[in-house]
């Protein structure tokens, strides 16, 4: 029986040439600035609904990052290394408040909740000068094989230290 290996975390991120593409860790809050373009619009100029999807994702994947799981990484792995691992959305609720509209920079703003085993709650926000437009509750599981695995001890702990850091804080503006 062959042994899964545990997948390679990069506890410190390698430096990047623009450490500012990734935004930032505030209070435990993960913030990622983005400017909406043409193509995120529908024809009367306001964001199209899935591109706040795209933007959400985004914001999950830079987070991921900045606490040491690239997806570059992941994927490299789960092409030498069958079964691979990786992050699937398991399920979504979101809220679509206000519009959006073509040159508006929004910040995405990602915070970790409930971290079990092998899955993770995130709440995530698009916001406009503090204003929340879009709130979603996305679950993330970590996936090997097809299957649920336990999330990576290290990152286990970095989203476990976000979440009391987040809590700490005060939150964002409604």
């Amino acid at each position: 029986m062959t042994r899964e290996r545990e997948p390679r975390i990069s506890r410190t991120p390698a430096p990047e040439k623009w450490p500012q593409l990734g935004g930032e860790i505030r209070g435990g809050r993960h913030v990622l600035p983005v400017r909406v373009y043409y193509e995120d619009t529908d024809f009367t100029g306001i964001v199209y609904h899935a591109s706040f999807l795209r933007f959400m994702e985004r914001g999950r994947t830079e987070y991921m990052r900045r606490i040491g799981a690239g997806h570059r990484d992941l994927f490299e792995q789960a092409a030498s290394e069958a079964p691979g691992f990786g992050f699937v959305v398991r399920s979504m609720r979101i809220d679509y408040r206000k519009p959006a509209r073509m040159d508006d920079v929004l910040e995405i703003v990602t915070e970790p909740g409930d971290v079990k085993g092998a899955s993770v709650s995130l709440l995530q926000r698009v916001t406009r000068e503090g204003e929340i437009l879009v709130e979603a509750h996305v679950r993330v599981a970590f996936v090997a094989g097809g299957r649920a695995r336990p999330i990576p001890k290290p990152l286990r702990i970095a989203m476990q230290a976000d979440r009391g850091r987040a809590s700490d804080t005060v939150d964002p503006p409604r």
